[in-house]
């Protein structure tokens, strides 16, 4: 059997990858390895390999690699004491093949390990564009280091192409995470205030903001402002779920336990909602508000607005549900007004998601599957032809 390690280090990552490694367990050709670092052994962020357990998935490995200090420092020294200790897992494991989704330093840091391991990159959500973060550039550095690309929508698939991938290795697929919206049985508002513990208003948005880590502007000046134009909206309730282990993502959520311990009637904080009691929540509000991609890709599919704050998400296609303002007071109140509107609210009722409609997973594994793993590390660079474009 071909041994496919699959990488998880945050929440997010694991709740898209999930039906991946689903159908990794069940496959008879392939052996589905699992490998949890970063935020997931953290109890700052909720030991998540908690869930990862509960789901009935067995974790061959576990690498600590994640500091206290969310500075650039930090972080360096977190990447650095990953790679030394994703050697030894790779030593123990010995993967025929790695599952990496994404663009953050984390899986940065375990593809350039591989490579030198000679273990085969399997890529998702390549190709795309986030010119706040500078999970941008890593995202691109993490499509050099691979073999097969799986991308979200075909104008991704040709700008992994036009970084040098050869097409028969670089697959449209759609995006990963809107089969769990397809196959989950999502819960009802009444289970959600149970499960939850808060009571629905008369408008409820879900809010997840990361730091632009690219942004001229601190993450503490921009989560401050966008706290002093919810403080104002009247008859609203705000779930927030916390930042992610980037730069000043600790500054980020500790001003979130401030704002829910001070406003309790307005707001409730959560460290970790899990897959589906996000998209659960997700669906009854009245829009996504952050800068969080799923704000972009999951929330069309659930027919919810989004409010798009600054620039982290810049780049990536988009909905017309989609409502972009900057780091601004005003626009951001603006933003919240529009969503509630009842013409608005119909144009997002009919939107079609660039995404795709499922089914991911499942194109995923059957090009697994038949897969020659003893021709894949045969790479070279492919070249385009670029004489069109020369004046």
């Amino acid at each position: 059997m071909t041994n496919i390690c699959v990488v998880t280090a945050t929440r997010a990552e694991y709740g898209l990858l999930k039906p991946l490694m689903k159908l990794l367990k069940q496959s008879k050709v392939l052996n589905l390895q699992v490998l949890v670092t970063g935020a997931h052994l953290s109890t700052e962020f909720g030991l998540t390999y908690k869930d990862i357990e509960k789901d009935g998935f067995t974790i061959d490995d576990k690498v600590e690699m994640l500091l206290s200090s969310d500075t650039a420092k930090g972080i360096v020294k977190s990447m650095g004491v990953g790679m030394i200790a994703y050697a030894d897992a790779f030593d123990r494991l010995k993967p025929n093949a790695l599952v990496i989704l994404g663009d953050r330093y984390e899986m940065l840091a375990i593809a350039s390990s591989a490579s030198v391991f000679r273990i085969p990159i399997i890529h998702l959500h390549g190709g795309e564009i986030t010119e706040g973060a500078y999970d941008d550039a890593f995202r691109h550095a993490i499509t050099k280091l691979s073999y097969l690309h799986f991308t979200s929508t075909e104008q991704y698939r040709n700008r992994v192409i036009q970084l040098g991938e050869n097409p028969k290795n670089v697959f449209n697929v759609g995006a990963i995470g809107l089969d769990n919206i397809h196959t989950l049985n999502l819960l009802s508002r009444n289970e959600l205030e149970f499960e939850l513990g808060f009571k629905f208003q008369k408008f409820n948005y879900q809010v997840t903001f990361h730091p632009e880590t690219l942004g001229s502007m601190s993450s503490k000046d921009q989560f401050s402002i966008l706290l002093d134009a919810i403080k104002e909206q009247e008859d609203s309730f705000f779930i927030f779920t916390k930042s992610n282990a980037d730069t000043d993502g600790r500054i980020i959520n500790t001003m979130i336990d401030e704002f829910a311990n001070n406003y309790p009637d307005k707001a409730k904080a959560f460290a970790s909602l899990g897959i589906l009691r996000f998209l659960s929540l997700v669906k009854e509000c009245d829009a996504m508000i952050g800068n969080s991609s799923s704000g972009i890709v999951e929330a069309p599919t659930l027919k919810v607005a989004t409010i798009n704050i600054g620039n982290r998400q810049k780049g990536r296609m988009q909905t017309n549900s989609v409502i972009n303002c900057d780091v601004h007071k005003k626009q951001i109140k603006e933003a919240i007004m529009l969503s509630q509107d009842k013409v608005f609210k119909q144009k997002v009722a009919k939107v079609k998601n660039p995404y795709g409609n499922g089914g991911t997973a499942n194109r995923i594994i059957s090009i697994l599957e038949s897969t020659n793993w003893d021709d894949i590390n045969n790479k070279s660079f492919y070249n385009i032809d670029i004489s069109k474009f020369n004046s």
